[in-house]
């Protein structure tokens, strides 16, 4: 099945991270605004089916207020305030996965299954 899901892990306290805002956006329109589940996932995917096409893709992650609210104590802004993930589709049959691993300090991301 075709689409596009993520899964935000929270390194820093090695669970899910719950609660997280993010955003998935094609050039300036913003597609879907949302918030990660218990699960640090969705509920459903960001795109399903014909609604994923080729081309490129933003994802804006709220790492900063996330961490805020969990009651770390950052910066205004944070070092981290927003993880943004530019990625392109060139196979929108395809089930694309773009998990966030993060922390306040650092994130890393990959293509996963």
């Amino acid at each position: 099945m075709s689409g596009l899901t993520t899964h935000v892990l929270d390194t820093m306290h090695g669970r899910p991270a719950a609660g997280m805002s993010l955003r998935l956006l094609r050039g300036a329109e913003t597609l879907v605004a949302t918030v990660t589940n218990l699960d640090g996932r969705l509920d459903r995917p960001l795109l399903a089916g014909s609604a994923l096409r080729a081309g490129g893709y933003r994802l804006e992650f709220d790492v900063g207020e996330y961490f805020r609210d969990m009651g770390v104590p950052l910066s205004q802004p944070s070092f981290l305030e927003t993880v943004v993930v530019d990625f392109s589709v060139d196979e929108p049959e395809s089930h694309y996965h773009v998990p966030l691993l993060v922390s306040p300090f650092a994130y890393s991301t990959y293509r996963g299954s």
